[in-house]
């Protein structure tokens, strides 16, 4: 059976995927931006577009680091703000579980469902460090065990709350003066090692009932965490071989949660480049990867490595020949590589200039390799065939696209390769439904019962 693909769009902007200094980018910050590229989704007939969140800015050597792009307005009310300019199109933000409370964040995803029609959708996620819980009452951060217990209590919890209403509640009688059925719609109660809190939610069950509920972990816990409870998880492995791995690892744990493969979708994020031709459009990804990798950008992300400040340094020339500070102490603050670089940078830095030694490349060269982001490079027949190829292949059920320009930058994918994806009859023309859960395929949410449980399942872990 021919599968039909799923597309998205994440609007970039906490990391250097995005080339801000071409021309042709405009701000990460004015609301004409999001408009422009929800509104481009929107036409392509997408599922959804995909806000990520920063809760700080990042550092290096004791100063922001301005090589990515700097600050993001605030998640809910830019998709407040685009529920009201798009009539179809998802909107998924990513919020964090550590340093947020369950009632404000259930109220927030429910208010986001009702002014969008049943479009809104939670990324559930954990903080990992003391530099960005610096910004908050409880500051600090948890550690990893307590981390997840907390974001497992914390989805649970929120279920709780948009479940403590039914959708029958409101009956509105004008001619008998009675709005409520019941005298006590939303009561709660849920207490634990984290939560001690009751009272009556204040918003009636939004269209979808709960937002749509993703999840990006690739741990062991982070895959069990979606088999067990997310409706789609986010992939790094946009790669054929990558994605069959992680496609049926993924999926072949549904069954001991009393789950389906078709009540989880896993959609990797891609990055495209497009050109009249196959060999122009690889002349031009080269050309995207040395932008996305300047020369500053190069060196800061050694020094991240080395964990060592690097002044002077010739980024066209090798690689530290001594190696890499292995200290609790990181030259970088809340940047996603520091922490995977600290897990062993020495045999990480022994990788790079082997890598280096192989290919005769220049340190910056290496850079680009090893953090390279292009997935699907060639002409639109090209592009559209092997991302149907993939599909079909059960390496994604679709993909979340990241263009390096914002916020034009996915124009040329909804103009030249959705036409060709839809002529093959493996993406839709239209939208037949008006949620997301809709678009996504999955079967709406049963009425909770009188426990407050959900009908079909309760999301019971998270992890980032």
């Amino acid at each position: 059976m021919t599968k039909q693909i799923h597309l998205a769009a994440h609007f970039p902007g906490v990391n250097n995927t995005t080339v801000w200094s071409d021309p042709a980018a405009g701000s990460h910050i004015e609301f004409d931006s999001f408009v422009r590229f929800a509104q481009t989704a929107e036409r392509g007939k997408f599922d959804f577009m995909f806000l990520a969140e920063g809760l700080r800015l990042r550092e290096q050597n004791g100063l922001i680091y301005d090589l990515d792009v700097v600050g993001r307005p605030d998640t809910f009310t830019v998709l407040a703000a685009l529920a009201a300019v798009t009539g179809h199109l998802g909107l998924t933000g990513t919020i964090n579980s550590t340093f947020n409370e369950p009632y404000e964040v259930a109220r927030q995803f429910a208010t986001l469902d009702h002014l969008s029609g049943g479009r809104a959708a939670w990324n559930v996620v954990t903080s990992w460090d003391a530099f960005t819980g610096e910004n908050f009452r409880r500051g600090g951060y948890l550690a990893q065990g307590d981390r997840y217990e907390r974001a497992r209590t914390f989805l649970r919890t929120a279920t709780e709350l948009w479940d403590s209403w039914h959708g029958d509640e409101i009956i509105a009688d004008k001619q008998d003066g009675r709005f409520l059925a019941a005298p006590a719609p939303g009561a709660f109660t849920h207490k634990d090692a984290f939560f001690d809190i009751a009272g009556q939610f204040n918003v009636p069950r939004s269209p979808q009932g709960r937002p749509v509920v993703f999840q990006a972990g690739d741990s062991d816990q982070g895959r069990d965490f979606a088999a067990s409870s997310a409706d789609a998880i986010f992939s790094r492995h946009s790669t054929l071989a990558a994605g069959q791995a992680f496609y049926a690892d993924v999926k072949g744990r549904l069954a001991k949660y009393g789950r389906t493969r078709d009540q989880l979708l896993i959609l990797p994020a891609a990055t495209f480049v497009l050109a009249d031709t196959d060999a122009e459009a690889a002349q031009v990804a080269r050309q995207v990867r040395r932008a996305q990798v300047s020369p500053q950008t190069a060196l800061r992300l050694i020094e991240q490595l080395w964990n060592t400040e690097l002044p002077g340094f010739d980024v066209d020339g090798p690689l530290p020949e001594f190696d890499p500070v292995v200290s609790d102490n990181l030259i970088s603050k809340g940047r996603a590589s520091v922490r995977q670089f600290a897990k062993d940078p020495v045999g990480l830095a022994s990788e790079w200039r082997a890598r280096a030694a192989e290919g005769k490349l220049s340190a910056r060269e290496v850079v680009i390799e090893v953090t390279g982001r292009q997935s699907f490079v060639g002409s639109p027949e090209t592009v559209a065939r092997i991302i149907n190829e993939f599909v079909q292949a059960d390496a994604a059920d679709g993909y979340i696209l990241v263009p390096h320009i914002t916020p034009d930058g996915l124009a040329p994918f909804v103009d030249n390769v959705v036409p060709l994806l839809q002529e093959r009859g493996v993406f839709r023309a239209d939208y037949t439904g008006s949620t997301l859960r809709d678009h996504l395929g999955l079967a709406p949410l049963g009425r909770p019962d009188e426990t407050g449980r959900q009908g079909r399942h309760v999301a019971a872990s998270a992890v980032s």
